[in-house]
């Protein structure tokens, strides 16, 4: 894919699973990127502007010659049990992130006209088998309220008058980052089963997906809102570990691993393994946009191969 005109799009997180990839194919397809980071780069393509979002320390050249922010910056929602402390940390992260840029948006010049930013599945959380489109409510646990606040706060930007999207997005498969290679583990080591009662529907995307969506955005300015970021062909726990299982060329033992094992290590986090969350691609696919992997077995094939 290349570009007719030089857009500069600055990224936030750009040093997160996505947020690499991503700036990689932007420059790739000849964008101007930038990013906005708690500290300096090390890619001589992209120029790094430093901020503090928690001091409300933003360096205010950050938004010279950009028309477009990509916001992936956040707290890793797995990398720590979930505290009080620590669902304010990843709360803020999000929100406070998105609300430093909007305020330096409103004190100088500047040509931005859109903002994309990430969201997350967990605004469903556990639906159990209910089809969830973008105007399905949120749920009411952690995941759902962090979402919640994570898009407010993203929207404020429409009083900005700027087009505004959110991608919900679900398990992202990758091959040595991201939650694929936690979930190849046990496989790999011979003990591969399914967990909980392996009903659960997993919403999962291939990496290449998540890139193609995010520049489908950047260039059809007739998107807006909320989007479901997820494959159009969901799978279940089990299927997910037997597919998975195949392509590594190892058994699945028939026993499945039970919740409260989860529930005991992992606390509220349990949610992210144990639920259940069905998702469309209705829209997207509506809007005109293509899967490259619409399948599972076909996408892990790729990543593997």
């Amino acid at each position: 894919m290349s570009v007719s005109n030089n857009k500069h799009i600055l990224i936030t997180g750009g040093t997160g699973l996505i947020g690499k990839l991503l700036t990689e194919e932007l420059l790739n397809c000849g964008y101007s990127v930038s990013h906005l980071n708690r500290k300096s780069g090390n890619n001589p393509k992209v120029t790094t502007y430093l901020w503090d979002v928690y001091k409300g320390y933003i360096d205010d050249r950050c938004l010279e010659s950009v028309d477009t922010i990509i916001h992936l910056a956040g707290e890793n929602i797995a990398a720590k049990r979930w505290t009080d402390k620590r669902k304010k940390e990843i709360i803020d992260s999000r929100t406070k992130s998105i609300e430093l840029i909007y305020e330096l948006i409103k004190s100088k010049p500047n040509q931005i006209n859109t903002i994309i930013s990430a969201s997350a599945i967990g605004y469903y959380s556990d639906r159990g088998d209910e089809v969830l489109t973008e105007d399905s409510p949120p749920n009411n646990d952690f995941m759902a309220q962090c979402c919640l606040e994570w898009e407010a706060a993203v929207d404020n930007g429409k009083e900005l008058g700027l087009r505004i999207l959110k991608f919900r997005t679900g398990v992202v498969l990758c091959k040595n980052e991201g939650a694929l290679p936690q979930m190849a583990r046990p496989i790999k080591l011979w003990v591969g089963a399914a967990s909980g009662n392996g009903r659960q529907w997993i919403p999962w995307i291939h990496w290449q997906d998540v890139l193609g969506m995010y520049l489908y955005a950047i260039e059809n300015i007739n998107l807006s809102g909320a989007y479901n970021m997820v494959a159009p062909q969901p799978v279940t726990n089990k299927q997910f570990t037997k597919t998975l299982a195949k392509q590594l060329r190892r058994p699945v033992w028939p026993i499945k691993v039970p919740a409260f094992v989860f529930k005991l290590l992992l606390g509220e986090m349990s949610t992210l393994v144990l639920g259940s969350t069905r998702v469309s691609t209705e829209k997207i696919e509506k809007d005109g946009f293509v899967f490259k992997y619409p399948e599972l077995t076909e996408a892990l094939k790729e990543i593997y191969g």
